[in-house]
């Protein structure tokens, strides 16, 4: 369909809470084909809908081979709409998250180690998940994106976001 431009930290749309989906016809999935293809000209893991002007419960995420990601597990091409999480568990992992609307930069988040994630597709077709690792990290990511939460405001210590250029080079630093 279209790649749109994603909206940056700091646009009002980023910081509302969206509105659940209620119909589940040509308008959600032609959506959902432009959420499609803006996260994969920009190489994301995922995108919410908001990050594309539109505040509604929606989000995308797959990773395969992502130059962004180059260590990580795959996590399958889902559609989540109205998502819910729960966390199972207390333990927490820090990890180094970047993100579409926050360009060039990261961060050292801390996310729950697993989850189970529940909602529907674009058909409406109920989901019910329990994941761990990166998947779940993917998701806390970018239901965050629903609540009008970004990855910075999780941080807690900011001495840990930076831009990516001058952190990459000291988080994986070069054979001799």
């Amino acid at each position: 369909m279209a790649i749109r431009p994603v909206l940056k930290m700091g646009h009002p749309i980023l910081r509302q809470v969206a509105m659940p989906i209620t119909q589940f016809g040509a308008e959600l999935h032609a959506l959902i084909a432009d959420m499609d293809d803006t996260m994969r000209a920009l190489h994301g893991a995922g995108i919410a809908a908001p990050q594309i002007g539109i505040s509604q419960r929606v989000v995308i995420f797959e990773v395969k081979e992502n130059p962004r990601y180059p260590h990580v597990a795959p996590v399958p091409y889902t559609v989540l709409i109205n998502p819910e999480l729960t966390p199972l568990g207390e333990d927490a992992d820090e990890g180094w998250e970047g993100c579409l609307s926050v360009p060039g930069m990261r961060g050292l988040v801390p996310r729950f180690r697993k989850l189970r994630y529940q909602g529907v597709d674009q058909n409406g077709a109920p989901l019910d998940r329990t994941v761990e690792g990166f998947h779940a990290r993917v998701v806390q990511h970018e239901v965050d994106h629903l609540d009008g939460i970004l990855y910075p405001q999780r941080i807690r210590d900011m001495r840990n976001f930076g831009f990516e250029d001058v952190l990459l080079p000291q988080l994986l630093p070069m054979p001799d």
